[in-house]
């Protein structure tokens, strides 16, 4: 090849070498142009990111993991939903563990942005609570501010507002905010009604539930693993529950006594005679309270003449009884019972007939409608409580032997038992109740002397039913 032709042919492929680069980068362009993405968000990158964060997160090496979250939620927020899942458990390590306050609103957003981009994997419900608890734990906003977000979440989402903390936070905040004289009393008050029903309604279910597996115990079936695990959890969260209850009613406190409730009241009777959910209202209150008054009566006597209902024939009810008239009494709670369809107050219908029975001797029927109440609401512990004094009391007539006299107090042990399992207002009482049953039930030397080890006693009085003496 001549030096001319050299030249020539290193000309040429100069020229090849530049058009080729001038196609890739009008290439590049072009497809950066149709696909309006850059090369870092691509779904193998995306991956790849992903990786790099969830590998430390995994192993709690969250501040490896940051700067990856960082670049995920920037360039691939909506590619999987452990971004999220592992960044909230970051932020809260952040926050709760190393006290680094300035993560708080970084943990906020990881919730709020999983909500966002992964709304069929996410409750809108449990988001709203989180955060709104997250806001006050923090010292976020103001009262004003907190509540509402709480309010917000309760509103839009009640069956999902289970955290006993903040239905707890949720009342207090409406109590503070009254303190500092930003609602009115009666705000207070119907909020302290929603709280409790609430309440009520989840101890129930967990009760429930409670009661179906010592039913299986009771009747001689081994729970499994499972079953064993799902009880203890009954148990404590039905404790999470009496405790929430207890610092609502303490957080209401003296705003709710007599004092204040019957001035509140009287004042508004001639303005509120005609409403009758006020009348309602008013005398539900009052009777929970046991305020006597003059009052009292004129608002269940105005009740009923407006509107003959559950909650009036009950108030009537009360009323007899306190003056003595209890066949009176009766009839109203009977017409009551029937009349309610209100689960939450029928049971308390169901207490005064069981009580007025179990005070006349007439314990059959004061159990039947005791059980009637725990149809109706399954955390009334204080309807075993009573059946167990009431077989603790029956144990003399109920036996031909000394020993089958004694065998009662197991069975009233056994609903003291229950009793504390299921509602922790009676819980210390029922405890104490039982241990002292236990101890004048018979002993072991009692079981071995009479050879009853493993024997099952019947009782034919109004008891009914049988014990199975323990193996020595």
């Amino acid at each position: 090849m001549t030096d001319g032709s050299k030249k020539d042919f290193m000309i040429n492929t100069d020229n090849t070498k530049t058009m080729k680069t001038k196609f890739l980068l009008l290439f590049t362009v072009a497809l950066l142009s149709f696909t309006g993405t850059s090369f870092a968000q691509a779904p193998d990158d995306c991956a790849i990111s992903l990786s790099y964060f969830t590998e430390p997160a995994k192993i709690k090496n969250y501040e490896a993991a940051l700067p990856h979250y960082e670049k995920l939620i920037k360039e691939c927020p909506d590619y999987h939903v452990a971004i999220y899942q592992y960044g909230v458990k970051m932020f809260e390590y952040f926050v709760k563990e190393k006290g680094d306050t300035s993560k708080v609103k970084d943990l906020i957003e990881a919730h709020e942005l999983r909500l966002k981009n992964f709304p069929e994997k996410t409750k809108e419900g449990d988001v709203l609570i989180t955060v709104a608890q997250i806001k006050y734990d923090n010292n976020i906003g103001t009262k004003e501010e907190q509540f509402d977000a709480f309010d917000e979440a309760f509103n839009k989402h009640p069956k999902d507002f289970t955290s006993g903390k903040s239905l707890y936070t949720y009342f207090s905040l409406a109590v503070d905010l009254y303190n500092n004289g930003e609602k009115e009393l009666q705000e207070i008050f119907d909020l302290y009604d929603v709280t409790i029903s609430k309440i009520d309604s989840e101890k129930n279910n967990l009760a429930k539930k409670l009661t179906d597996l010592m039913d299986k115990e009771e009747a001689g079936t081994t729970l499994t693993s499972k079953q064993k695990r799902a009880k203890a959890v009954y148990e404590n969260n039905l404790g999470v529950y009496n405790t929430v209850e207890e610092a609502v009613n303490g957080k209401l406190g003296q705003l709710a006594d007599c004092p204040n409730l019957i001035p509140l009241y009287e004042k508004d009777f001639e303005e509120k005679k005609d409403d009758i959910d006020w009348l309602k209202s008013a005398s539900n209150r009052l009777d929970a309270k046991e305020c006597e008054s003059e009052l009292s009566s004129r608002l269940a006597v105005r009740l009923h003449e407006l509107e003959p209902s559950s909650t009036s024939a009950y108030l009537l009810g009360k009323q007899a009884e306190a003056e003595g008239k209890a066949s009176k009494a009766l009839e109203y709670f009977n017409e009551a019972a029937e009349l309610e369809t209100d689960n939450s107050k029928k049971y308390r219908i169901y207490y005064s007939i069981a009580e007025n029975f179990r005070k006349k001797g007439s314990y059959s029927t004061a159990r039947n409608y005791y059980n009637k109440m725990l149809q109706v609401k399954p955390s009334a512990g204080i309807a075993y409580y009573k059946i167990g004094s009431m077989y603790a009391d029956s144990a003399n007539g109920c036996g031909n032997t000394v020993f089958e006299k004694r065998a009662m107090y197991w069975l009233a042990a056994d609903m003291m038992d229950k009793a504390a399992r299921v509602d922790g207002s009676v819980a210390k009482n029922a405890k104490a109740a039982a241990s002292s049953y236990r101890a004048r039930a018979p002993q072991a030397s009692d079981i071995f002397s009479e050879g009853m080890a493993g024997k099952t006693v019947k009782f034919n009085c109004w008891v009914g039913g049988s014990v199975k003496v323990p193996n020595l």
